[in-house]
């Protein structure tokens, strides 16, 4: 399999589209042409983890967090981030970074937390905007089956849970093609009038481009007419962070006690105990602070995350218990995550696992 096959696939699982302005998720080292017989996975990507790919014959490394984030002027060695690079180019390594893309889908990072703290009714808690996009068409009536079908084909019509949605209504289309036309109804230099529907559809914007491809392929009109409209929607199963339930309430510190256990946390960092027990928990893996207010909105009782300030800690301002449990420890649990993705997808790929512990934090 070459990498742009790889690409594809977990691009399809967490569109890069979906990545935080600040980001640099994607193909960072590496020919897409390049032939992949065997990848290593880990959250960090390390001068460590690199020559475990090396010792192991692992031709490709997927990282969640980046190992380029911002431009780079010299190549020369005097930075871990030049000598990663380096050393991958030189030993014919590609480097993939599935970062805050995968952050943002609802099966992505945040899900899996909920899945090892066995928390259900799952939802996006700041859904994205501005994500969203409406196709309206209008085609023969007879025709409007293939047309509809195609669009969501191609990605369209998705609304929360539900698949193939779309609004039609009845109505009448007029057209006149001159001596050059061949058109589907009607004669060249007369006016036709054509009983049609018109379909309108919803489509995550970076899909746009493949949504009018469809389109256009399954219409029976030479020319056809749509009209597309960007919208302020909110994308409910596209966003940061996660807002969720446990089966059981549960006392507080018995909820902190075994957060620490599951999430292998040398240590929880949490505010005052608001209420004895815990039933609504927010999620979100990394540092997620910018995310407090919508935790509170959501009800939730605890906000699990990384990465808080000292005096960020008193925003928490007696309304939910803000328990910190370290940025590689919410997030460690993704390569695992890719581990199942890719082997569910291509079993007879070989995957591995870093054995490298790059949390950068130590305890004691």
């Amino acid at each position: 399999m070459t990498l742009n096959d790889l690409s594809i696939f977990l691009e399809q699982l967490a569109p890069l589209a979906y990545q935080e302005d600040y980001d640099n998720a994607g193909l960072i080292v590496g020919n897409p042409q390049q032939e992949i017989s065997k990848a290593l996975i880990s959250l960090d990507c390390t001068e460590a983890v690199v020559d475990e790919a090396i010792a192991a014959g692992a031709n490709l490394i997927i990282s969640h967090h980046p190992i380029v984030f911002k431009g780079m002027k010299r190549f020369n060695g005097n930075s871990y981030v030049e000598r990663v690079v380096m050393k991958a180019i030189k030993h014919d390594i590609a480097l993939y970074a599935i970062h805050t893309n995968l952050d943002s889908v609802s099966d992505g990072v945040n899900a899996k937390i909920c899945d090892k703290l066995g928390l259900v009714n799952r939802s996006i808690l700041s859904p994205k905007q501005g994500k969203l996009k409406k196709l309206v068409t209008f085609c023969p009536t007879a025709q409007a089956d293939d047309v509809r079908n195609a669009l969501f084909s191609a990605g369209a019509g998705h609304i929360g849970n539900y698949s193939e949605c779309s609004f039609n209504s009845d109505g009448t289309g007029t057209f006149k093609g001159d001596s050059s036309t061949n058109p589907f109804a009607g004669t060249p230099g007369e006016l036709q009038l054509e009983a049609e529907l018109r379909i309108e559809t919803i489509f995550p914007s970076h899909l746009e481009g493949k949504v009018i491809s469809a389109l256009l392929k399954a219409h029976p009109y030479e020319e056809v007419a749509y009209d597309i409209y960007a919208l302020n929607n909110s994308f409910s199963t596209v966003g940061s962070g996660m807002v969720a339930e446990l089966e059981e309430a549960m006392n507080t510190l018995d909820f902190l006690a075994q957060l620490k256990q599951t999430m292998g946390a040398g240590v929880v960092k949490y505010t005052d105990i608001v209420k004895s027990k815990v039933k609504k928990i927010a999620v979100c893996g990394g540092a997620g602070g910018f995310l407090l207010k919508d935790a509170i909105r959501a009800g939730a009782d605890v906000f699990v995350t990384a990465d808080y300030k000292y005096h960020e800690f008193f925003d928490a301002d007696g309304k939910i218990v803000i328990a910190d449990i370290g940025h590689f420890e919410s997030e460690q649990f993704t390569s695992e995550l890719l581990l199942e993705k890719l082997s569910e997808k291509f079993p007879t790929f070989a995957v591995l696992l870093s054995r490298v512990k790059t949390n950068p934090v130590n305890y004691l």
